[in-house]
């Protein structure tokens, strides 16, 4: 396997955009509805797959989209390819606030396992495909992490992570997580899904009801927002929803809806 090798450069802190340097006949994969700008000599188009395997075939690709419309992700992603002489660049951007992460594949052994919402872009060569997890369980109580995703290439790679990202380096140690919170680890790192505790912790700790067991040795990323959680605090404060205004309590907040009324 052998990917384009490109060059990239991240803008911003908390809403970042990665911008992709392509040379002539260089390309990228990016999920559908990532790119924010590109250049003139950029030609984009949509394909059924990730093109790794330039020969696939027409069932091949289908197959192969299949397995991608199970993880909820959309049938088609888009190659972005310079048709020009001299270096484009293109640019992708994070859907929420976070962090982009830039994951040299060659340096990882060529294979990464990341939520299907935490994957951005890659260089062309980079296969993205369906993992399923070993135990039954994982896909009953996993939550999030039932589906995910597998990464393989040698070249350059991204993903995003919502709010924080912290890295933990694992050297035979087993690590308890909140499913939601996983972004991606490194292929070495056995994963599974345990219960949270006894059944008042269950059922009263407002953890969930079922934790991420990771265990092994690896790289494992975390975020500190998962979009799930950020979406549900929205929702809960969101008076459309049956939410509470953000005002509730206060004299401005009061008086703002009864402006809002009429």
């Amino acid at each position: 396997m052998q990917c384009h090798e490109v060059d990239y450069e991240i803008f911003g802190s908390d809403m970042q955009i990665v911008e992709i340097v392509l040379d002539s006949g260089e390309s990228v994969v990016a999920e559908a509805g990532s790119m924010n700008y590109m250049e003139e000599g950029i030609r984009f188009e949509a394909r059924m797959g990730d093109g790794s395997v330039p020969n696939d075939g027409f069932f091949g690709k289908i197959f192969k989209a299949g397995k991608r419309m199970l993880s909820g992700e959309s049938l088609f992603m888009t190659h972005f390819t310079n048709d020009a002489p001299l270096e484009q660049r293109v640019a992708f951007a994070a859907p929420y606030p976070g962090k982009i992460i830039a994951i040299d594949m060659n340096k990882i052994g060529g294979s990464l396992t990341c939520q299907k919402d935490s994957f951005l872009c890659a260089a062309l060569g980079t296969e993205v495909t369906m993992a399923f997890t070993q135990r039954l369980g994982t896909g009953f109580f996993g939550g999030e992490g039932f589906i995910l995703q597998q990464l393989r290439g040698d070249g350059m790679a991204f993903v995003h992570a919502g709010g924080t990202v912290i890295k933990k380096k694992l050297a035979g140690e087993t690590l308890r997580v909140d499913t939601g919170c996983i972004v991606a680890f490194t292929g070495s790192i056995d994963y599974n899904i345990e219960r949270a505790g006894n059944l008042k912790s269950m059922v009263l700790g407002g953890e969930g009801l079922f934790l991420a067991t990771l265990r092994g040795h690896g790289t494992v990323l975390l975020q500190s927002l998962p979009f799930s959680r950020l979406a549900d605090r929205v929702l809960a404060h969101a008076p459309s929803a049956g939410g509470s205004s953000v005002g509730e309590g206060s004299v401005i907040g009061g008086l703002g809806d009864l402006f809002g009324d009429r």
